[in-house]
């Protein structure tokens, strides 16, 4: 399977299910807790492990942080 360069990170809000925020990541050097890459965007803020069915395992880089319970990715040709 073939590693992608880019995904965009779509959360879903949960009141407003029509609403959507869209994060580009881009895969860095590093490896998740599930062994696959771990995406950040260009402000290093926003990490995710995504796996090679893309399956996203939000990833904390800061303290308090609390991520969304729907988090989807969209490979980025």
């Amino acid at each position: 399977m073939r590693i992608r360069e880019r995904y965009e990170l779509i959360f879903v809000n949960a009141t407003a299910p029509d609403t959507e925020d869209v994060v580009v990541v881009h895969r860095t050097d590093s490896s998740g807790p599930g062994g696959h890459p771990v995406y950040a965007d260009d402000t290093g803020i926003v990490r995710a492990e995504i796996s090679d069915r893309d399956e996203v395992r939000m990833i904390a880089s800061g303290g308090h942080q609390v991520h969304a319970a729907a988090v989807s990715a969209r490979p980025v040709s």
